[in-house]
């Protein structure tokens, strides 16, 4: 079977994170956090792997196009 990525909300980023909401956005427009993927037309969400890279090691994250 193979694995998949679940894409996670903004709620559930916060709160794993610990992050606010605009500190979040911020660290995405400097490419230290991953970006949003898009879900439907005025929906995102984030790929669950992607931020469990930035929670093992939030310092060393640079954004490679998640």
């Amino acid at each position: 079977m193979v694995a998949t990525d679940r894409i996670i909300r903004l709620k559930a980023v916060l709160d794993r994170t610990g992050l606010t909401r605009s500190t979040l956005y911020r660290k995405i427009e400097e490419g230290t956090f991953p970006r949003q993927v898009p879900i439907s037309t005025r929906g995102t969400g984030w790929f669950e792997s992607a931020v469990n890279r930035w929670i093992a090691d939030p310092k060393a994250y640079r954004s490679d196009d998640d």
